[in-house]
């Protein structure tokens, strides 16, 4: 596809900013803007126009964008709950696809997605922005260079302080209010997940087989409401379904583990945890350090913390993953640290040469099915569930990316 036609849709805090410094920045053509809030849409369309282009028709039904004939791609940055249903139509429809992240609410959503995707061969890319960033993608090539020895352990985790964000979701118009009300369950495990199953081949020689879940209990957002929002009468007896940390351990076809870790509505500073464990080695992000079984480090006098703690750095020059020595050269762009940029560069270049998408159907599939199958083994006491095979049987034959 070489005349890319973009309908954005979802201008929220997240969709505004991928529109005005991932789309636009890139020079790629908008031509439709939609949101269900006029001020948003007419935000974007304004946005357009200062980027130097001709004002994008404006709509408030997604169903209008995808009709739109001057739109031939997709981009999907609205509520978690209407992503895979904006997704399916526009497949459909034939319009080419990138979707936010965000977990699935029943299985069959997963389903619905790869039998789309099957049916049409629509180019779809799933948005999991933390799969293109630098010290993700340098564990990565340390893998395969075998650094590390043979995987054993993978861990991660979105742990981030989101109780502001959350109280003031009506305010804000946000989503996550709604879903940590009614739902309690890993509700966004692929910033974790993603970089995990790049690692261990998932979907790509490497399967995750089962699943078992567990969640505290919910006290964190009531002591905040409590403590600094006491006279909203909406919230202030309201319990919430979501339990303040969740942990969910999964097992793989070839015996590694990992466990994601959901931590969203206590005190704590911001981490994302990927940790990479190996016959040989580690890499963590917590303290940003790689540790190798090397004789020097077995000296009776070495010290850890002092020799490893924060020494990532050290390896950027020989083990930095060539997509990001090159950005570096060309200079960093976008947010998130420049990862945002990568993806959007790297789905419009995937478009335009008809390659396959690094991160496709049956990972989104696969990533996203994690939350409605915590959801399940919570219900049910930490039970132990299966994970689908989204691939069919076809997972051992496909090649990594």
């Amino acid at each position: 596809m070489q005349d890319i036609r973009i309908g954005f849709i979802g201008l929220g805090c997240r969709g505004y900013g991928l529109l005005k410094d991932a789309v636009l920045k890139q020079k790629e053509q908008v031509t439709a803007v939609c949101d269900v809030y006029e001020d948003r849409t007419q935000k974007g369309a304004d946005a357009v126009e200062e980027a130097g282009q001709a004002r994008p028709a404006v709509y408030s039904d997604y169903r209008d964008v995808i009709r739109d004939e001057n739109v031939n791609t997709i981009i999907i940055a609205t509520a978690w709950e209407s992503h895979v249903r904006i997704a399916l139509e526009a497949m459909y429809a034939g319009k080419a696809v990138a979707m936010e992240v965000g977990g699935a609410y029943e299985l069959k959503d997963c389903w619905d997605l790869v039998e789309a995707y099957e049916k049409t061969g629509t180019p779809f890319m799933f948005l999991e922005n933390c799969c293109f960033g630098r010290r993700e993608m340098m564990a990565l090539n340390m893998v395969q260079k075998g650094l590390f020895g043979e995987v054993v352990h993978c861990a991660g985790g979105y742990q981030h302080d989101l109780r502001d964000e959350i109280s003031y979701g009506r305010e804000n118009r946000h989503y996550r209010l709604r879903n940590y009300l009614n739902r309690n369950c890993e509700n966004y495990p692929t910033h974790d997940l993603g970089p995990i199953a790049k690692v261990l081949g998932i979907n790509r020689g490497n399967r995750m087989l089962t699943l078992a879940s567990t969640a505290s209990k919910a006290a964190g957002l009531r002591d905040y409401i409590r403590e600094n929002k006491s006279d909203d009468e909406f919230l202030k007896d309201k319990t919430f379904a979501q339990g303040d940390v969740v942990t969910t351990v999964i097992r793989c076809a070839h015996g590694e583990t990992i466990v994601l870790t959901l931590d969203t509505t206590l005190p704590r500073y911001y981490t994302r945890n990927f940790t990479v464990r190996g016959t040989k080695g580690m890499y963590e992000e917590v303290t940003d350090s790689v540790f190798l079984d090397r004789p020097e480090d077995k000296a009776h006098d070495f010290d850890w913390r002092e020799n490893c703690a924060g020494n990532a750095k050290q390896y950027e020059e020989e083990y930095d993953h060539p997509v990001w020595k090159k950005y570096i050269e060309e200079g960093i762009q976008g947010g998130h640290d420049g990862m945002d940029w990568l993806e959007f560069q790297t789905f419009f270049r995937c478009l335009r040469e008809d390659a396959p998408m690094p991160v496709d159907v049956y990972d989104a599939a696969s990533w996203m099915a994690v939350t409605a199958l915590s959801e399940m083994s919570i219900a049910r006491g930490g039970a132990v569930v299966d994970v689908p095979d989204f691939t069919s049987g076809r997972w051992h034959e496909r090649l990594p990316q």
